[in-house]
């Protein structure tokens, strides 16, 4: 069994272990033990890791491809499906020539390990250094998923090998560390994208709830939470995003508008509640574009064919960009009215129904889908940076900082929320731009029909690569304060309608 080549946290190495390290010239140089020495202290796991590593390159050619860790696993009594085993290889394989030489074998096991004892750590409530059916079902409970206590046993059973009916960490370690988990439930649980990050764009994937949130119905409380801090802080932070509309659409090289120049541009025209023109239909698209995302999602989940609680990342970006664009366009018609209202004149309109009958009346249907295909393309950069960002913060915070818990803490949850989100429009910004100057134009007089081409091409060759980023600095100014918003009335909502922490 792996046991026997394993490092063991209380054995003590063979008598022969340090002389047979010297004087075998193929191992390799030593580096850092994979436990780490608090976990471990074993200053010869470095050999044992060697020698499990020899055993398992059953073709003696000093890679472990798939077919070596099906039969030398199989030898070790240990049985993988070859889709277990090929993810172990892709996880590991840094230069990508289909196998896992020795250095990338043990940094594939340092890495696992760690999450392994995260895990670990999570489960052992009692913290006896021993995990218990009770616990078992606790943590189980936790995830959404409820299991019988003699259920909790049978998982016990499969790797309690002392008959203790506990398992302890090199139980635990033994039984998982040859096994891909990709999905670490409390790494998840702590972990999630969170629908608190409402910085105005709302072309974020959308948030995963558990099963016992879906069944006793705690998913529309979250939803419901999270759309009342969405228009609160929309409320909030109203003025800055009207200034970056106008900045987008009227800044220019003859026009250079300034933020204090903007300000006091709208006062001056409409007076203080001009800031707030567009913020009725902004804080009003919430509810169905949230509705109709998260149904979207679980959807296309299903059609994704993933037979996991929670998707790997590339499934995410997939899933959630398409419930993205089916969301966004379903709703478009309301983004645009956004802009027209955001940039009327003083009596222009007496409202947003008012705004939408004209745009009808003089404009056709097809006004309501203006800059429709720059949107549309705008949430693939949007989403995949944001989800990239985070994942690689995510997994610096817990290389670096992840000791005893895999919890972040809130303010290391909004920092990274908020650094993805912002690289996230950062991506996009140009295709934003450039779909807002498309919903504006008819409102300019005089304004020639343009294409998404066209206008690109203009910005470039009058404005520059910068005219692509007007309006950026109040974009920027804004989210701060609006995840900061977002976050503290989403805490009070969820304790209003009684909705459990995660």
């Amino acid at each position: 069994m792996v046991s026997s080549v394993l490092c063991r946290c209380v054995a003590s190495p063979p008598p022969d272990a340090a002389a047979a390290a010297s004087s075998s010239a193929s191992s390799p140089a030593s580096v850092g033990d994979p436990c780490g020495g608090a976990i471990c202290g074993d200053p010869d796991h470095r050999l044992r890791l060697w020698r499990l590593f020899q055993t398992l390159d059953v073709n003696r050619d000093g890679g472990l491809c798939v077919n070596d860790l099906a039969v030398g696993l199989r030898r070790l009594g240990l049985h993988r499906t070859e889709g277990e085993l090929r993810k172990i290889v892709q996880a590991g394989d840094k230069d990508l020539d289909g196998q896992l030489d020795f250095e990338e074998f043990v940094h594939y096991l340092q890495d696992h390990e760690k999450k392994l004892r995260l895990v670990f750590k999570s489960l052992d409530k009692k913290n006896d250094g021993r995990i218990d059916a009770q616990e078992i079902m606790q943590s189980l409970r936790d995830l959404g998923v409820k299991i019988s206590e003699q259920q909790a046993e049978k998982i016990l059973k499969s790797m309690d090998k002392n008959g203790t009916m506990t398992i302890d960490w090199n139980e635990w370690r033994d039984y998982h560390l040859l096994h891909p988990v990709e999905n670490i439930p409390e790494i998840i649980l702590y972990w999630k994208h969170s629908t608190i990050f409402d910085v105005g764009e709302n072309l974020t994937v959308p948030d995963e709830f558990t099963v016992e949130e879906r069944q006793t119905g705690m998913w529309w409380r979250h939803l419901v939470a999270g759309g009342g801090a969405g228009a609160v802080s929309r409320t909030c932070t109203a003025p800055l995003d009207r200034l970056k509309v106008l900045m987008q659409v009227h800044a220019s090289r003859s026009n250079n508008m300034g933020i204090v120049g903007g300000f006091t541009q709208m006062i001056r025209e409409g007076g203080a509640r001009s800031l707030w023109r567009g913020n009725g239909i902004n804080v009003l698209k919430i509810a169905p574009e949230s509705a109709i995302k998260f149904m979207a999602y679980e959807q296309i989940k299903r059609l994704v064919g993933s037979d996991q609680e929670t998707l790997r990342i590339h499934e995410r970006l997939v899933a959630g960009s398409l419930a993205g664009a089916i969301a966004q366009s379903s709703i478009y018609p309301m983004e645009v009215l956004k802009t027209r209202m955001a940039l009327r004149k003083t009596g222009q309109y007496s409202g947003m129904l008012d705004c939408a009958r004209r745009i009808l009346a003089r404009e056709g249907v097809a006004a309501f889908y203006k800059g429709y295909v720059p949107n549309m393309l705008g949430i693939i950069p949007y989403a995949g940076i944001d989800l990239a960002v985070y994942e690689t913060l995510k997994n610096a915070w817990l290389q670096r900082y992840a000791v005893n818990s895999a919890d972040p803490g809130v303010f290391v949850l909004l920092a990274c929320g908020t650094m993805s989100s912002t690289c996230g429009q950062l991506a996009s910004y140009p295709l934003a731009l450039v779909r807002t100057r498309m919903q504006a134009q008819a409102s300019i007089e005089g304004a020639p029909e343009v294409t998404m081409s066209s206008l690109f091409k203009q910005i470039l060759r009058t404005e520059g690569a910068f005219g692509l980023y007007r309006g950026l600095a109040p974009n920027f100014m804004k989210v701060i304060p609006a995840v900061s918003i977002s976050y503290v009335v989403y805490e009070n909502l969820k304790i209003t309608l009684g909705v459990q922490s995660r």
